[in-house]
């Protein structure tokens, strides 16, 4: 029973519980939503208060756009009434100039209507002056124009060959002064001997019995030695003296050394003498390599092959008219080097250059060719440097284009040959080159007389007035040296020399 009742009564009082919750809920429930409601009515006030004054500044922004759009209308319809004040300005001027330009026209179209009058009439006064001149001189125009222009082209001729002598003189001036300069430099850097050799040695004697003993019983030694030396063993009445002739140097150097050694030693047969030929023989095969290996030390070239070295050496027993080929080789290779300097070239390619210039004429009898060529084609199977290679081969003008160090060359060869004493030149060889120098000259159309004087230096030419005139003497010049360029081979330069004279002969009766 009482279990009953307490479930009752906990039943009784949740649900007095439960009916208490609802009814508090719904009353706070229904307090949210009046302030709920109280809020939203604030927020539309507020909102509408806001959208009153959003209007508002709207409206008073479009009344200050307006005004600022009139003011900038106003302002630009000033700015297109001035400037349509200038275009009209501008037009008035435009018209002005117009009508100015047009009443020009018209004033020049009436001069130029004038001047074609004048005109007219001018050429009918020239007409009638030209015939009357015409009458009066008794020749057509074309005749006066003729002689007009002949005189005129005489006077012209005069002038032009007045000028070019002018310039001439000027540029040989300058030319003279600059190349006397560097040579008068690199001569005075440079003196040498002067020319002593011949084709021929001489070698002494101790007694004129000697010589019995050199030729030997029915002429074997001499004919032994000349067949081992290849040279000319010339006994005559020389006292104490026998001359050895060849034109090989090399080969009359040994047979100089054989010989003295055999008269020294005194043992002269065939069998000696080609032992003691032999020995001399392998004393200048070393004297030639020591000679080559100098050469190249004094001269300052370095790295040239072995071979080159020992060609060189062999200079030291060619001449060429009297002249060492070794001694004018170095002459050569020092005045190359001095030249450079002057002119600013490279000294040390100059310098070989120079040196190796004739090497050609140490192999030139086993060469065939000018020893330019031989010498450039032996250089060349070495490896030498192009550039010392076209200077050696060109040094003569055998091979084209010179280059700035075969000048160099050519020209240092041409010093070292042309100066005194420096070659022997027989009296035979003189004498032709004169006579032929003065047979080229005759030779031309106009010339008179020729001269060769200095001995050979220069050729004074005197020329037929009445045939060549200022001009044709400059001409006359230029070709006759170029006639003997081609013809004649020379050491140094010739001068030619044309004179024109002319002479005016009158009497008085």
């Amino acid at each position: 029973m009482s279990s009953v009742i307490w479930v009752v009564i906990v039943i009784v009082g949740a649900a007095a519980g439960v009916a208490a919750g609802l009814l508090l809920r719904s009353r706070v429930q229904s307090g949210k939503a009046r302030q709920a409601q109280e809020q939203a009515t604030q927020v539309i006030k507020e909102a509408e208060d806001k959208k009153k004054e959003i209007l508002l500044e709207a409206k008073e922004e479009v009344v200050k756009l307006k005004s600022e759009i009139e003011a900038e209308n106003r302002q630009r319809r000033a700015e297109i009434g001035r400037q349509e004040k200038k275009l009209n300005q501008r037009m008035e001027n435009l018209d002005r100039k117009v009508e100015a330009f047009e009443r020009r026209e018209r004033a020049l179209t009436q001069k130029e209507q004038e001047i074609e009058a004048g005109l007219v009439r001018v050429e009918k006064l020239k007409q009638e002056q030209r015939q009357q001149l015409e009458v009066i001189a008794g020749m057509s125009s074309a005749e006066a124009k003729e002689q007009l222009l002949k005189l005129v082209e005489g006077e012209t001729r005069d002038a032009l060959a007045q000028r070019m002598r002018q310039v001439e003189a000027q540029m040989k001036s300058e030319v003279d002064e600059n190349a006397r300069k560097a040579l008068a430099e690199a001569l005075q850097r440079c003196a040498s001997e002067v020319a002593t050799e011949s084709t021929v040695s001489v070698v002494p004697l101790p007694n004129d019995e000697m010589k019995g003993r050199l030729i030997g019983r029915e002429g074997r030694n001499i004919r032994a030695l000349e067949a081992a030396t290849g040279v000319d063993l010339i006994v005559d009445d020389t006292p104490e003296a026998v001359t050895l002739s060849c034109f090989d140097p090399v080969r009359r150097e040994v047979a100089r050394l054989a010989l003295e050694r055999l008269i020294v030693d005194g043992r002269i047969h065939p069998g000696r003498i080609e032992d003691v030929v032999e020995k001399a023989r392998k004393e200048v095969e070393a004297n030639i390599q020591a000679e080559g290996e100098k050469l190249a030390f004094r001269a300052g070239v370095v790295g040239l092959h072995p071979e080159i070295i020992k060609t060189m050496g062999r200079l030291r027993y060619r001449f060429s008219y009297g002249q060492n080929m070794l001694s004018h080789s170095f002459e050569v290779a020092q005045l190359s080097a001095a030249l450079a300097t002057e002119i600013g070239a490279d000294v040390e390619t100059a310098k070989a250059a120079g040196l190796l210039h004739d090497i050609g004429k140490a192999v030139s009898q086993e060469a065939e060719g000018p020893h330019a060529i031989v010498g450039g084609n032996m250089l060349r199977r070495l490896d030498v440097p192009a550039v010392i290679v076209d200077a050696v081969a060109g040094h003569h003008g055998e091979a084209g284009s010179l280059g700035i160090y075969g000048f160099i060359v050519s020209a240092a060869d041409a010093i070292s040959s042309a100066r005194p004493g420096a070659r022997q030149e027989s009296i035979e060889d003189y004498v032709k080159r004169i006579e032929t120098l003065e047979n080229i000259a005759n030779g031309f159309t106009g010339v008179e007389k020729s001269f060769a004087i200095q001995a050979g230096r220069e050729v004074r030419i005197l020329v037929k007035p009445t045939e060549v005139d200022d001009l044709g003497a400059l001409r006359l010049a230029r070709d006759i040296s170029k006639k003997i360029e081609e013809e004649l081979t020379y050491p140094g330069q010739i001068k030619i020399t044309v004179i024109r004279e002319t002479r005016s002969v009158e009497y008085a009766k």
